[in-house]
């Protein structure tokens, strides 16, 4: 859990009063949590802290936290963790684990939604404040919630077969591969906030018609599209 509390610092790069604590990786594997940990050999590479919630009658996990050491990350390392995840909930008869995610950061989106089968219906706008990571360039940290229906058909063909259900798009959200730039520098972080603030308004409309994000694209050049459409599935615990 140590490793863990430093592996923490060194991904994101926080401050220390942005550090979660030692003792809530203790309480969250003491109250039905999740803390687990990937190695290489006797090196800690990888982490995933979840905590249970609880919503409308029904319990669940949430996965707040994963990291994976920046010489080992792209090379799947972050979805087997889900994977075991998925694996315990699934023992203690959890059907639901969520999450928040930047949908501005696009190697993430695709893991969770393209790679994990896990779809979005709400966005949440600067859930944390501002926070000290070099990684949220000092934009306000909005938020996805990642819904990751351990059940459901979505998720199970996905897994099983290599392959989602095929989403009849509605609408798109597009993410441009330069936002990495454009939030890294203090001269383009405008840029980078037109991108959130467009985003935050075409996800606000679609979510209040009724739509998902079901699927995600990327193209040649590295930037991300979300698809957003029905999500014909009964899967759903009403939001507080």
């Amino acid at each position: 859990m140590r490793a863990c509390v430093a592996l923490q610092k060194e991904v994101w790069d926080f401050s220390d009063a942005d550090l979660v604590p030692l003792r809530m990786f203790v309480v969250a594997e003491r109250v039905g949590g999740q803390v687990v940990g990937a190695f290489s050999r006797n090196e800690m590479v990888g982490f995933a802290l979840s905590i249970p919630g609880f919503r409308g009658g029904r319990s669940y996990l949430h996965s707040h936290m994963l990291a994976v050491r920046k010489q080992h990350q792209n090379a799947g390392l972050g979805r087997r963790l889900k994977l075991f995840q998925r694996e315990d909930a699934l023992a203690r008869g959890f059907e639901l684990m969520e999450w928040t995610f930047d949908p501005l950061e696009i190697k993430n989106a695709y893991l969770n939604i393209e790679k994990l089968g896990a779809i979005a219906r709400r966005y949440t706008v600067n859930q944390y404040g501002i926070t000290s990571s070099p990684l949220q360039g000092g934009l306000p940290t909005d938020r996805l919630v990642a819904e990751w229906w351990l059940r459901s058909k979505h998720v199970e063909t996905l897994l099983q077969a290599g392959n989602k259900p095929r989403v009849d798009t509605v609408t798109t959200i597009s993410v441009p591969a330069q936002i990495y730039d454009w939030k890294a520098s203090p001269a383009t972080r405008g840029r980078a906030k037109d991108v959130q603030d467009r985003n935050r308004e075409q996800f606000a409309k679609a979510f209040s018609d009724g739509l998902a994000v079901l699927g995600y694209l990327r193209d040649a050049q590295g930037s991300g599209k979300f698809l957003l459409g029905r999500w014909e599935e009964k899967w759903m615990y009403p939001a507080n």
